[in-house]
């Protein structure tokens, strides 16, 4: 029941000791304070990490043709290494049934994408069907690119929603014709992507159709392909054997880096996560030090506050009151001060976490939006409060059963 002389009181102590109250409430906000926004901070770089992973298969590798530097049988260095459809078929050939594979081949020179009247300036890609799972490409309307495209020598095209939105004003797009460097290619598909809406204004078209027209003859610049359930220490044993095959076939040494770039997103996603669980280990430490520091800091006013107070308590006790009212007087005080100063800390974090939201994903490319969970932040200011109340409560149950005369007495 709601107690008028019991609230009065607790304010009139609290006016009474300005400073004291000050600092207690300070710890406990500070405490709050500093912990929403590390924890937020902490899951704003790591939605940054997973934005990176997301437009891509993590369980994949990815490779370039270079340029060699080292000599090797007898050949000399700087030679341009070319991807041919053998080396596609090669690859492919060493993979298992759960896996995809892709290639890509760019028209080379200018390229012109034209619809109607208009010119656009876009990138065009052109692929494999198994490019779908590779980049995480999600259809909108129609379909993505097929076997029976390639098969056949397809003239189609899949477009991104940028490309419809902007280039074709908002069409249905399926059906109506580009064209690129003067020749016709058909909209069977738009697409979206579930990481980097960036990649959105992509042309992909189906690889061998491009190698044919463009005069690209069996020629490729990358090869990706999935690594379906395989463990990182597996997906490296896939990379060295892929590593070896390419080496043979075109003739450079194994430990030239330059000559064939691999990159393995199987093994950067497990480095990631590592990195993940030793920040979430760290701010973990650090908010628990945090609210430490607040615990020590309530704990500290709340003996000071039952000592200067074990006079009252004896002239309560010899008028009457029982050690459960006096006892309950004290942490009543105790809760209400920590809870406002702790929900007082959390209007101020959660503000400043949208402020930063909205210029630090700007600032740093592989940050994303901070944010923190509001039962996350509820339960820290429960144990705060909680660690805060029984640290006053065992002086204030000692105070409380001692006899009003000696009470009294106290100096």
């Amino acid at each position: 029941m709601f107690d008028l002389d019991k609230w009065q009181e607790i304010f009139a102590t609290i006016a009474k000791n300005p400073l004291r109250s000050f600092l207690t409430s300070f710890s406990v906000g500070w405490g709050i304070f500093m912990l929403i926004l590390l924890l937020g901070l902490a899951r704003g770089l790591e939605n940054g990490l997973r934005e990176q992973f997301q437009g891509d298969a993590v369980n994949s590798i990815w490779m370039w043709a270079g340029t060699t530097t080292l000599l090797h049988d007898g050949l000399q260095p700087n030679r341009r290494i070319q991807f041919t459809n053998e080396d596609y078929e090669a690859v492919r050939s060493r993979l298992g049934s759960d896996s995809y594979i892709t290639g890509r081949f760019y028209i080379p020179g200018v390229v012109e994408i034209s619809y109607e009247n208009d010119i656009g300036d876009y990138n065009i890609r052109c692929v494999h069907p198994g490019h779908q799972q590779l980049e995480n490409t999600g259809i909108e309307t129609g379909r993505y690119i097929n076997q029976t495209d390639l098969d056949q020598y397809r003239k189609v095209a899949v477009i991104g929603k940028k490309i419809r939105t902007e280039f074709l004003e908002g069409r249905q797009a399926i059906g109506e014709f580009i064209q690129v460097n003067g020749i016709p290619f058909k909209i069977v598909g738009v697409y979206h992507e579930y990481g980097d809406e960036g990649e959105e204004d992509v042309i992909y078209l189906p690889i061998t159709t491009a190698q044919r027209t463009f005069n690209g003859s069996r020629f490729m610049r990358q090869i990706m392909f999935t690594l379906g359930n395989l463990s990182t220490e597996e997906s490296k044993k896939i990379e060295n054997q892929i590593r070896v095959l390419m080496a043979d076939r075109h003739h450079f040494a194994e430990e030239d880096e330059h000559a064939l770039r691999i990159r393995n997103n199987k093994e950067k996603f497990e480095m990631f996560m590592n990195i993940m669980t030793g920040m979430q280990v760290f701010v973990t430490i650090i908010a628990l030090g945090t609210l430490m520091a607040g615990i020590i800091g309530v704990s500290n006013i709340m003996l000071i506050v039952v000592k200067e107070r074990t006079k009252e308590i004896g002239v309560r006790k010899a008028l009457g009151a029982t050690p459960a009212s006096i006892v309950g007087l004290i942490i009543q005080e105790s809760i209400f001060m920590t809870t406002v100063a702790g929900y007082v800390g959390m209007l101020l974090a959660l503000p400043l976490l949208a402020v930063l939201g909205e210029f630090l994903p700007d600032m740093m490319e592989v940050y994303g939006t901070p944010e923190v969970s509001i039962s996350i932040a509820f339960s820290a200011l429960a144990v705060l409060v909680f660690f805060g109340t029984m640290a006053g409560l065992i002086p204030a149950i000692q105070a409380a059963s001692i006899r009003p005369i000696e009470a009294l007495r106290d100096e």
